[in-house]
Order: C-alpha cells, then sequence, then structure tokens
C-alpha cells in the first residue's frame, strides 16, 4: 500500500548502506582528507563522478541478480568457467591484503581518543568484527551497517559545517571539473577508492530477493548518503593546514573549531576502519560462495572459512603493527586487472538474452552511459596495473606516453564492446 513506501524506502536505504559502508575506509578517509588538505576544494567534482559511477554499476548487477535469480559471481561461473578461480583468488587476496588497513585504521581512530595498548585495541576490534560476522546473517549484518554508516555521515559531517567556504563555492567545486597541478593521482584515488571490484560482488550477493523498485531507491540514496560522506570528509581536511596524518588533522581540528570537532573525526575514523573490517571479509565470503562453490554441499562449511581467514590475516598484520606494502601492491595489480574485466562482464551479462529477460535489459541510452563509466572504469583499472608493475622495473617510462596509451585501449575496448552489443 502507497502509505507504506516510505517506510520501505527507508529500511532499503539502510539495508543497502553496506555499499557505502564498504567503500568509506580507512583508505578513503585518507585519500579525502589529503585531496582537501591539498587542493581545497579543487577536486569536489570527482567524487560527484565517482558517485554516479559507482550508483551506474551497482544498479545493473544488481538488476542482474533479480532478473536472472543468480548472482553476478554465479552468473560469471556458469558463463567463464575458466576466470572463476581467478576472480575469487583476486577478491579474497584483495580483501585480505587490505584487512590489516581496515583494523588499524579501526585502531588510528581509538587511539586518537584513548590511551590503551595497541595490541589490546587491534584484538578487540578484531574480535568484535568477527562477532559480528559469526552471529549476523548477510542481511541482518547489512542493516547493521548501516547504523554505523549513520554515524560516521554525522560524525564528519559536524566538522565540514564549521569549514568556512560559501554554498556557491561548494557547488561550483561539486559541478565544474577542475585540474590542480599534480592532482592526477589524487583524482585516480578518490574514484578508485570509491568504485571497488568487490562491492560489486557484494552488492549483487545481497540483492537476491529484493524488489527492483525500492533495489533502485536503496542503491541511489545509499550510495549518494556515502558520496556526501567522503565531500564531507574532503571538506573536513581542507580545514587542515600543513603535511596530512591523522594526529595532525585533529590537532588542527581542534585548535581550530573545538575539541568537540577532533573527536568526531576520531570517532568517525573508527567508525570508517571497524564498518571495513566487517564487509572485507563479508565480500570475500559472498564471492567465493558464488564464484568457486556454487553447487557444492559442503559450500556454507567451505565459505565461512573465507571470512576468517581474511580476518586472521588482517590481526596477524595489525599486532604487528605493519602494513603489509608488498602485498598490497600484488593486489593493487590484480584489482587493477579485475575491475575493468568484471565491468566488461556486466554489460555482456546484462545485454544477453539468455541470461536477462528483455525488461531488465538495457536500453541503447543506458549502455551508452554504461560504456562511459565502463572505459573510464578500464583507464583507471590499467593506470592502477601500470603503477604496481612500472615501479618495480629497472628503467623509466615517460608518464605522457603510458597514458596515451592506456587511454588508447580504454577507447578500444569501449568501442567493441558498442559493437558487440551497446548500438542495439
Amino acid at each position: 500500500m502507497p502509505k507504506f513506501v516510505p517506510i520501505q524506502s527507508v529500511k532499503s536505504v539502510l539495508f543497502w548502506s553496506v555499499i557505502s559502508a564498504a567503500f568509506i575506509g580507512p583508505g578513503t578517509i585518507t585519500t579525502c582528507a589529503m585531496s582537501g588538505a591539498t587542493f581545497g576544494l579543487d577536486l569536489l567534482w570527482t567524487l560527484t563522478f565517482a558517485i554516479i559511477a559507482c550508483t551506474i554499476l551497482q544498479e545493473t548487477v544488481a538488476r542482474i541478480t533479480i532478473a536472472s535469480g543468480y548472482s553476478l559471481g554465479e552468473v560469471i561461473a556458469m558463463s567463464y568457467p575458466t576466470m572463476k578461480y581467478l576472480i575469487g583468488f583476486a577478491i579474497v587476496f584483495g580483501c585480505a591484503a587490505y584487512q590489516a588497513g581496515n583494523i588499524l585504521g579501526a585502531v588510528a581512530g581509538l587511539q586518537l581518543i584513548f590511551t590503551f595498548d595497541k595490541v589490546f585495541m587491534t584484538l578487540l576490534v578484531a574480535f568484535f568484527a568477527s562477532l559480528t560476522l559469526a552471529l549476523g546473517k548477510d542481511k541482518s549484518i547489512a542493516k547493521f551497517m548501516g547504523i554505523w554508516v549513520a554515524l560516521m555521515g554525522l560524525m564528519f559531517i559536524f566538522v565540514a559545517t564549521q569549514a568556512t567556504f560559501s554554498f556557491s563555492q561548494v557547488v561550483k567545486s561539486v559541478l565544474i571539473p577542475f585540474f590542480p597541478s599534480n592532482s592526477a593521482l589524487l583524482i585516480i584515488g578518490l574514484v578508485g577508492t570509491t568504485i571497488v571490484p568487490y562491492n560489486l560482488f557484494l552488492g549483487s550477493g545481497i540483492s537476491k530477493g529484493q524488489d527492483i523498485k525500492e533495489m533502485r531507491i536503496g542503491i541511489r540514496l545509499a550510495i549518494l548518503i556515502g558520496g556526501l560522506i567522503s565531500m564531507a570528509i574532503l571538506v573536513s581536511g581542507s580545514i587542515v593546514k600543513g603535511e596530512f596524518s591523522f594526529v595532525a588533522t585533529v590537532n588542527s581540528l581542534n585548535e581550530r573549531i573545538g575539541v568537540w570537532a577532533g573527536g568526531c573525526f576520531a570517532v568517525g575514523l573508527f567508525a570508517a576502519g571497524f564498518t571495513s573490517s566487517i564487509t572485507a571479509p563479508l565480500a570475500a565470503t559472498i564471492t567465493m560462495r558464488s564464484i568457486v562453490y556454487t553447487g557444492h554441499k559442503n559450500w556454507a562449511k567451505y565459505s565461512s572459512w573465507t571470512w576468517v581467514l581474511v580476518m586472521v590475516v588482517g590481526i596477524i598484520f595489525g599486532v604487528l603493527g605493519t602494513q603489509p606494502i608488498p602485498i598490497i601492491l600484488f593486489a593493487q595489480a590484480l584489482n587493477g586487472l579485475l575491475l575493468p574485466l568484471v565491468s566488461i562482464w556486466v554489460f555482456l551479462i546484462i545485454n544477453n538474452q539468455k541470461i536477462i529477460p528483455h525488461p531488465y535489459q538495457n536500453s541503447k541510452q543506458a549502455n551508452f552511459t554504461l560504456l562511459i563509466v565502463i572505459g573510464i572504469v578500464i583507464f583507471l583499472g590499467l593506470n592502477n596495473l601500470q603503477k604496481a608493475i612500472l615501479t618495480h622495473l629497472p628503467f623509466a617510462v615517460h608518464p605522457t606516453f603510458i597514458l596515451l596509451f592506456i587511454g588508447i585501449l580504454s577507447l578500444s575496448a569501449v568501442i567493441i564492446l558498442w559493437a558487440l552489443g551497446g548500438k542495439k
């Protein structure tokens, strides 16, 4: 009945906030706050694009699941069986590599407030994250994450409102692209930290049984809220002067605004790290369940060990107090290759009449928009891949040549996809 639609919409937004919780982690806070501290509001427009692109991709993969009854991982496993182990390994490996950063990010937030032993706080964060995963089901965890996203958002928005920018300045920065000198890496980072490959599997995996109308409302609003939180973090970072660090940020906020502002930033950092320390193992589990263990009689048993493995890796590096830099570089290379591949598969699947009924397929206009997003995703993914590879080469390659080559590859891929199914 119509009178219940608003309530259902709120529940849908709360449910889909797991996607926001997944992409707003310590890495996102670092990238956004550093962007604000370095360039002020000049890179806000990048997050506008990231919100739109993330929404398009997440809505598409959820529609695939609702229309076909299969998750994205299951469809890929059936359509491209030789690739399923590579995808499963890449997702789990990436989640495990970044899990230490998630846990340490939550601990960093706590350390800005409390003086407890770092190892104790690391184990405490890991314990409660593990407890949430062990006791909750996918959908209940998703709703639980929605609460944390709301808390995180309030903390950062309170701080951002204290910035001295006018409303017109903010609107201009949100809508009009601007490329400051030496900003390319942060632009790529802002988009890359919002659109991550495991989120596509996570969103698809939890969308089974959803109503498509409520799914669209939930995804659009949840990602918009997550994007606004990222923008608030960037604006908060613009208040900071000098070299960026979490401690310097809190000290600057305490001096310029008040102790409450630094406290809000610390709580927000903890919330971001804690939610990501839950969503990363959850995404790894859902991916393995849908890709590798599909049809296996003991899939529940084996897939549950996936999140345990990811959590243990995070705990080990967290307790050691070190970042697994070589592993993270390798994970970046894998994800740099994986995100473009998954995006291409998403396009091919949503236009496959044997899998997706006609009413759920993309229109010509929707395909055109999706291909623009995919082209940029391919460019960003290949760029991340080349950074991870070329940094270890004994010779230098001119950056302009690299970007031109990557641009040609990205454009070629888009043209081929358009010829295959986009111009129907």
